[in-house]
Parts: C-alpha cells; sequence; structure tokens
C-alpha cells in the first residue's frame, strides 16, 4: 500500500510513500493531506468473518490493509495491548446501546480522557513510540486541540520515550474540565499552550509551522491531529465494530449520525464506507458553527473569521475550517489533486470560500458518497438531553446531543441509524446541569480536578511564537 497527496499533481513513484513514512510526517510536503491509492475492499463474506472477532483482532484486520511495513505479528500485537478491558472499560470497547427504535447510541467514550479520541490516540501513542525505537530517532507531537484531542494525546504520549507533545488551544474556549485535564499534568514531555484566538488559530499555527519543511525536518515536528492519516484510519475500526453490532447480516445496511466539526470522526466512516462497509446515509451533525452544514446543503464552503466562530456549548465543534473535508473533496473531486489544490490553497486563501454547488461532482456528495447533514443550537441541545435522560434514564453529553437532533431527522424505516457518541457528559457539566438541575457523574479518578496545579503557557496566535518556544524547550 502507498500513499498520496490530496495535491499531488500525479502519483508518481516519486509521490508515493508508505505508512510508517507518514505515520511521522502529518501534513505532506506540498500541504496536502495522505490518502491511500486505493480503498481496499471488503467483501460480505469477509465481514460476515469478522463477525467473531474481538475489538483488537478486528483493528488488526482492517489496519493490516492499509499497513504492510509494520510485520503482522508486531502490528496485531500493538492492536491486542491498545484495545483492552483495562483500558476502555468493556469487553466490547464501543458497545452499542438501543434508544429509541431504529436510533442506537455507539460509546466511543469510555478510555482514558472519556472521549472518542481515545479510541485512536491510544493507537497513535503505541505506534509512534514502536516506530521511533525501530528508527532510534525522536519526534516533537505539535497539536491543536478544541477541547478533546489535547488531553487524549497528552494522556497517550505522557511518559513514552522519544515523544515530545507541544498542544496548542484557545485560551478560554474550553469546559473547565478540559483544560484542566490538560494543564493538570506534570509530565516533562507535555507542552500546553493556551493561544490568544479560537481553534482555527491553533489549527493554522500547526499547519504553518508543519509548511516550513526545513524548521519540521530540523526539529523533526509530527502532528496527532486528524490531519495524521494513522489517526483517522484507527477510527475506521469503530464504524465496522458498531455496523456488526447493530446488523445479524452483511445485506443489511446501516447509517451514522456524527458530530463533526473538523470533519475527521464522519472521515473515517467515509472511508469504510468506501471500503464496501453497507452504510445507507453519512450524516454530518454541526452546532452553530455550520460551515459543514452549508457545504452540503449548497456546495458553498465557507470558512469564518474568528470573530463569526460563535462560542457554543459544545465546544469542540466550535471550528469553521473542516481540515480533513480536504480529503473528502479529493475523492468526490474524482482524486484530482490539481483541482483539489486550487481550491484549498488558492481560493480558500484569497477568498475564504469556494463554490461546488454548480459543479457536476456536487450532486454525488448526497448520491454517490451518501452524505446528508444538519444543524443544532443551544436550545436543541438543552431538549434533547432533557429528552434522552427523562425517556431511557440516559444522560449524554452536548455534542452526542447535537447527534441525536440531527439524528432523528434523517431515520429510515428499516435502516439503523447509529449516532456516535463523543464525550462523557462531565466533560461539559455546566450545560448538563442548565438542561437536568444536577450534576453529571464524575469518574474517582478525576475527583478535584480543577484544583489541581496548572501547567501552561499562554502566547499570542503567532507560529514564530511557537516555533521559538519549540526550539527553547528541545535544546
Amino acid at each position: 500500500m502507498r500513499y498520496v497527496s490530496t495535491r499531488a499533481a500525479s502519483v508518481l513513484a516519486g509521490d508515493r510513500k508508505r505508512f510508517c513514512e507518514i505515520l511521522l510526517e502529518g501534513l505532506a510536503p506540498d500541504g496536502g493531506l495522505y490518502l491511500p491509492e486505493h480503498y481496499p475492499q471488503v467483501s460480505s463474506a469477509t465481514l460476515e468473518g469478522w463477525r467473531g472477532l474481538s475489538y483488537a483482532q478486528l483493528a488488526f484486520e482492517i489496519l493490516s490493509l492499509y499497513i504492510d511495513d509494520i510485520p503482522p505479528a508486531d502490528l496485531r500485537a500493538l492492536c491486542e495491548k491498545t484495545y483492552t478491558e483495562e483500558v476502555f472499560g468493556t469487553r466490547e470497547i464501543v458497545p452499542l446501546r438501543p434508544l429509541e427504535d431504529g436510533l442506537y447510541l455507539e460509546a466511543l467514550s469510555n478510555g482514558p480522557t472519556l472521549a472518542f479520541k481515545d479510541m485512536a490516540m491510544q493507537l497513535l501513542g503505541n505506534l509512534f513510540e514502536y516506530e521511533l525505537a525501530r528508527r532510534g530517532e525522536e519526534l516533537n507531537i505539535l497539536g491543536a486541540t478544541s477541547g478533546d484531542t489535547g488531553s487524549a494525546a497528552e494522556y497517550a504520549m505522557r511518559g513514552k520515550k522519544g515523544v515530545r507533545v507541544f498542544m496548542t488551544s484557545p485560551k478560554g474556549r474550553m469546559s473547565p474540565f478540559q483544560q484542566a485535564q490538560m494543564f493538570s499534568l506534570q509530565d516533562a514531555n507535555i507542552h500546553n499552550i493556551a493561544i490568544e484566538g479560537v481553534f482555527d488559530d491553533c489549527q493554522d499555527i500547526v499547519k504553518a509551522v508543519s509548511n516550513d519543511l526545513d524548521f519540521k525536518r530540523q526539529y523533526k515536528i509530527g502532528t496527532v491531529n486528524s490531519i495524521n492519516w494513522a489517526r483517522l484510519l484507527a477510527q475506521v475500526v469503530y464504524y465496522f465494530a458498531g455496523y456488526i453490532q447493530a446488523t445479524s447480516g452483511s445485506a443489511q445496511k446501516v447509517s451514522f449520525t456524527v458530530p463533526s466539526g473538523n470533519f475527521g470522526n464522519i472521515c473515517a466512516g467515509h472511508v469504510a464506507r468506501m471500503m464496501g462497509l453497507p452504510i445507507e446515509r453519512l450524516v454530518v451533525a454541526t452546532n452553530e458553527n455550520d460551515v459543514l452544514d452549508e457545504f452540503f446543503r449548497t456546495g458553498v464552503y465557507r470558512v469564518r473569521s474568528s470573530a463569526d466562530t460563535h462560542e457554543t456549548s459544545s465546544p469542540s465543534m466550535d471550528i469553521s475550517k473542516a481540515s480533513n473535508f480536504e480529503r473528502f473533496v479529493f475523492d468526490l473531486l474524482g482524486r484530482d489533486g490539481a483541482k483539489t489544490r486550487v481550491l484549498f490553497h488558492d481560493q480558500l486563501a484569497a477568498k475564504g470560500r469556494f463554490d461546488l454547488g454548480a459543479d457536476p461532482a456536487f450532486p454525488q456528495a448526497r448520491e454517490r458518497y451518501g452524505f446528508a447533514s444538519g444543524k443544532s443550537t443551544h436550545a436543541n441541545r438543552l431538549a434533547t438531553i432533557r429528552d434522552i435522560w427523562q425517556r431511557f434514564g440516559t444522560m449524554i453529553d452536548t455534542h452526542t446531543a447535537d447527534g441525536v437532533k440531527v439524528a432523528r431527522e434523517h431515520l429510515q424505516p428499516g435502516v439503523p441509524m447509529i449516532v456516535l457518541e463523543t464525550a462523557l457528559p462531565i466533560k461539559f457539566a455546566a450545560t448538563i446541569e442548565e438542561a437536568l438541575g444536577q450534576s453529571p457523574t464524575r469518574p474517582a479518578k478525576f475527583e478535584g480536578i480543577e484544583a489541581l496545579p496548572k501547567r501552561v503557557l499562554e502566547l499570542p496566535a503567532d507560529a514564530a511564537a511557537v516555533k521559538r518556544y519549540i526550539v527553547a524547550a528541545v535544546n
């Protein structure tokens, strides 16, 4: 298996890379994102044969279709080390829970930081440590978080040999619990940087540093954001796991609704569908920052300014530049790297938008690729949290509530609809209390976390300032 950039003018041999090369690289040198040259196909018979596998075994089967430069025995051991009941709380790892008729929740938030990001980040930490040990190298991870990526990355990488983490986050824009999870870590290889701005500013810094190829190579900069293909690949596994739990035969179709800001989580669903998983619809659920909903309704992708990016009660989706969206657009345009580059490098930079509404490819977003979308507001969030609690005794977080609200608008008879849970309610306690008049349950290991000493540096939204800090910390 070889990988190409979404902005590659060709797929000549010199442009193609193997998995372990892109594992440590993040963005491609041309500023694009890596995707496999082709999506391996999973037959109905193979899918049926996977029904009896554990989650770790399923992960190995799927990952091995994309990774051929790690010996199979080593890859299997990495999967078995990562996906354990001890780490994720249940034997199923991602148990499926029925709500009302035809609607399910897939629990992805039982990992160390109580968010779905753990599903991929725990594996990424083990992959990084393994590959760096093979090479005898070190890696400086630069990331951006709107809430959950940061803590998931830091908990996965803390204490790992050869790895430092520099995690940027928007100052004051995360919940107190999310901030405490990150800033209370005292490990020497963990560096938290609060940026004076919004998440998009943090993401811009990561991309700017990654695009400085000399600096990237000298200081061995890597990424854990979902621009890293390895992280997105790990997320593909739970789509297969959810499908297997929701169906009894491979002829049946399911749909997924995914709360989405950066398009990484649902892009993994797109990959699963391209592999042959029988997915009817992939429904994008946004909050008031509805850039993605606007695109799937109109074909217009319009980035908002920092001032126009709303601060909401589902803050992990307070994003207007969905970095993974480029991967889907690349596929939508027939894998035309030159056209993708014009849209994301030229038009978006110059105008802050592009419009595919009149492009013959745009209808294929729904017709061929199965995408649909919807939007949720704070009032919707409160009503949904209240309804799910009163009717089913299940407490959901604010982002999952966005997902449930939008999922209900896209139900189809006979097609199970699976909503991907994104986090446990304790991470957004203030809104849960507003909706239900009571506090969510707090795991014992997180008691008093907000009162712990904080270790965080505040910097302006300036890539040069972040680079200076990395240089000082490394040297």
